[in-house]
């Protein structure tokens, strides 16, 4: 049994969808909420309602369980999360349960950039939460990822939102020349994969990214020329750009870009482009070659598609 926190974000429903289709048998870790979670369609998963902060609560749910996939992040969430609660001490709280309770493996999902020193609030929460993993004791694997894109992700749906949205000029960090690396959601969840049947990467850590480097403002023309708009990028400082970020956060229903991510276009955000290969003999995706779900379709396929999805449940 493989246990799967934040399997409702889409890293996490890419991840239970092929560890379902390889023949695992899946139980996430889900806490109490009013929605209904979103979880991938027609995929047989186990339920477990409960808080990361629970310890007696998570220790039932790992009754049973031999591996565990930990994505759970509050980052996402901007000011709306907690990183204490979910990354540091709900990370804590998983890795003394997993001890206990005998976990084979305990893989968790990074950031590139994670350090307890840094000076930036997501890779100092991420880089406690791998102290406490590698402190428990458990077999570990860490992979670090660079930021990742995919069809329901927050970067480039939401880039491309606000891109069709604003007239004229769309605002950037400083000058937009931060180095990013994004890596294809299938590819992340291929190596996460893989990491659980590779014995030699027992107690190791890795860092993944695409095969190209591109800067904040490259990405953003090629997402233009994807969604056919053109806007001049302005260069804004930093803290302007946080208080324009909080404030469309507070008008905008479903705003999703967290405060966060400026922290992570803030510096270089890469590793070697050969480590995906030379680690994982997986060759990335190419960053424009998988953006066709940011191309605008007829309402009337987007209809047949629901249609069709309607009969298949």
């Amino acid at each position: 049994m493989i246990l799967v926190t934040g399997a409702t974000g889409f890293i996490g429903r890419a991840l239970v969808r092929q560890l379902s289709e390889t023949g695992g048998k899946v139980r996430v870790l889900l806490r109490s909420s009013p929605t209904s979670p979103r979880l991938p369609r027609g995929v047989p998963v186990e339920v477990a309602v409960v808080s990361l902060n629970d310890e007696r609560g998570v220790r039932a749910a790992l009754r049973g369980v031999d591996h565990i996939y930990h994505l759970a992040s509050a980052g996402s969430l901007g000011r709306r999360g907690n990183l204490l609660n979910t990354d540091i001490e709900g990370t804590r709280v998983l890795a003394q349960a997993a001890k206990d309770a005998g976990i084979q493996r305990f893989i968790y999902l990074s950031h590139i950039g994670a350090d307890r020193a840094s000076a930036f609030p997501i890779q100092k929460a991420k880089g406690i939460a791998e102290e406490h993993i590698r402190r428990s004791s458990v077999p570990y694997t860490i992979i670090r990822s660079s930021i990742v894109f995919g069809p329901e992700d927050r970067f480039t749906n939401n880039l491309a939102r606000l891109l069709r949205a604003v007239p004229g000029f769309f605002p950037i960090p400083n000058d937009g020349r931060r180095l990013l690396q994004p890596l294809w959601v299938e590819d992340l969840v291929t190596c996460l994969a893989w990491a659980l049947q590779n014995p030699e990467m027992v107690n190791q850590t890795y860092e993944v990214g695409g095969s190209e480097y591109f800067t904040l403002r490259q990405i953003l023309e090629t997402l233009m020329n994807i969604t056919h708009t053109r806007r001049v990028l302005l260069p804004l400082p930093t803290p302007y750009m946080r208080a324009l970020l909080v404030m469309l956060d507070n008008f905008i229903p479903n705003f999703n870009i967290s405060t966060y991510w400026l922290d992570y276009v803030a510096v270089n955000r890469t590793c070697p482009v050969d480590n995906l290969p030379r680690t994982f003999g997986l060759m990335p995706a190419r960053f424009a070659y998988r953006l066709e779900y940011l191309a605008r379709k007829p309402w009337y396929s987007e209809f047949a598609k629901r249609i069709q999805e309607t009969f298949r449940l």
